[in-house]
């Protein structure tokens, strides 16, 4: 088998993150185990949105499934292919509506961590917006012969700019969005810093009052809980004018939603949910790609999920021939992860233990029994009734390999079988569905 290659940055994000039972932002290929149709038809979304056509998907399995892992790995695979990506974790202080502006916090989470291939990290809108101009900058150069002092040049770079806010002029709110874009432009030009930085508030929906934006920049309106998807729509036709292949929406934990306690404001954020769900799958949004990650109770549960709503359960129920014949279909708009196979397990965990001996500079020594023993422990200790998970049976597996190395007298065996050894047991909330059970026997 090929040793590893992995650089010491990537193997201790791997090991650090999955000790702490996050997902990783980086290194993922190193673990994708058992996913490959899954990320086929996600990547084909991609190459749809590229073209110009919207994309939406629900994520959907059990706490510990991997829909965060998914998520990842497609905002991964994204940022490398040219896409601007922002991803956020739905919470009790972030939704798609409600009374506090919990819908313009997710905007507001949504822009700060906006990332490109040069920014993975996020933070990107500065980057985006003079990466822009310093490339029409250069265009202008190339074309007339000018150079950036010469009389005329701004004027030439500033009618290419308006160029392309003309597309998306024509869009909802898209008169001010440009507005606001080409005072960017302005206070790059006249090197007014407090210029630059109005026009960024606004466009991170930091202005709580239209009276102060239109002081600072001249515009009647400002982004707020009602109309913050409009604009989310407007940065993906403009992104994907200036250069980019489009936009990614990545929202995480949307079983926060299917909490609310209140019917009514659950509902609206439901209603919201739907209104994008609609926009996406009809092509009225361009360049534009939404995943959602939820549990299987936040769509099916029909009291208080999606499917409570007949229009929610017609368009996202399982077709009949899916169900009857017993295959999974990977091309709708929901996407069921289902349980990793025991080859599937076992490969990702002789994976992690190659990941942590090279991380740590020693020999790994386990072989396939030990695998085998170690899955099998755990199904031992927690019974057939427990949920089991990757998500409980990695962080598991780092912590025996933690000790392990700490340790070097203890042997493999002795740890797992001794009675100290007490495996993660699933969470069992609001939402994990605690009937679902994935099933081992190595």
């Amino acid at each position: 088998m090929a040793k590893l290659k992995i650089s010491k940055k990537v193997s201790t994000a791997i090991i650090n993150s999955l000790s702490a039972g996050v997902v990783p932002r980086v290194g993922l290929e190193h673990i994708a185990v058992g996913r490959e149709k899954e990320l086929k038809s996600l990547l084909q979304n991609l190459n749809d949105i590229a073209e110009g056509i919207a994309a939406f998907r629900f994520i959907i399995g059990n706490y510990g499934s991997g829909k965060s892992f998914m998520l990842q790995l497609l905002r991964n695979h994204a940022i490398e292919q040219g896409f601007v990506v922002a991803d956020a974790d739905l919470s009790l202080e972030r939704r798609l509506a409600g009374t506090n502006n919990e819908g313009l916090a997710t905007y507001r989470e949504l822009m700060s961590r906006l990332a490109t291939k040069t920014r993975p990290d996020g933070g990107a809108l500065v980057s985006i917006l003079e990466g822009w101009i310093n490339k029409i900058q250069q265009e202008v150069a190339k074309e007339t012969g000018m150079r950036p002092h010469d009389c005329g040049f701004d004027d030439q770079v500033e009618t290419k700019i308006r160029e392309v806010v003309q597309y998306i002029e024509d869009l909802v709110h898209g008169f001010d969005f440009g507005n606001v874009i080409i005072a960017y432009w302005r206070g790059y030009r006249l090197d007014d810093d407090d210029l630059k930085a109005a026009a960024l508030r606004w466009l991170r929906g930091e202005y709580s009052t239209k009276t102060e934006a239109k002081a600072a920049l001249g515009v009647r309106i400002i982004i707020d809980d009602d109309s913050w998807y409009d604009y989310i729509k407007l940065l993906a036709k403009f992104v994907a004018e200036i250069g980019y292949k489009g936009l990614l929406i990545l929202l995480d934990e949307a079983a926060h939603l299917y909490q609310i306690s209140a019917t009514v404001t659950r509902e609206k954020n439901y209603n919201r949910l739907l209104g994008i769900f609609n926009d996406t799958m009809q092509c009225k949004a361009e360049h534009l790609g939404v995943a959602i990650g939820g549990t299987t109770k936040f769509l099916e549960d029909q009291n208080r999920g999606l499917f409570a709503d007949p229009a929610w359960r017609r368009r996202t129920k399982e077709s009949r021939f899916v169900t009857q014949v017993g295959v999974q279909e990977f091309l709708g708009p929901v996407m069921r992860l289902n349980p990793l196979t025991q080859e599937e397990i076992l490969t990702l965990l002789q994976r992690l233990a190659e990941i942590h001996a090279l991380h740590f500079g020693y020999e790994q020594i386990l072989n396939s029994r030990d695998f085998k023993d170690f899955v099998q422990e755990i199904v031992n200790r927690l019974g057939a009734t427990a949920l089991l998970t990757p998500g409980e049976i990695v962080r598991d597996f780092i912590s025996i390999l933690n000790i392990l190395y700490q340790n070097p007298g203890m042997a493999f065996g002795e740890l797992i079988r001794s009675g100290d050894f007490k495996p993660t047991v699933a969470r069992k909330d609001t939402y994990a569905d605690e009937d679902d059970v994935a099933e081992f026997s190595l």
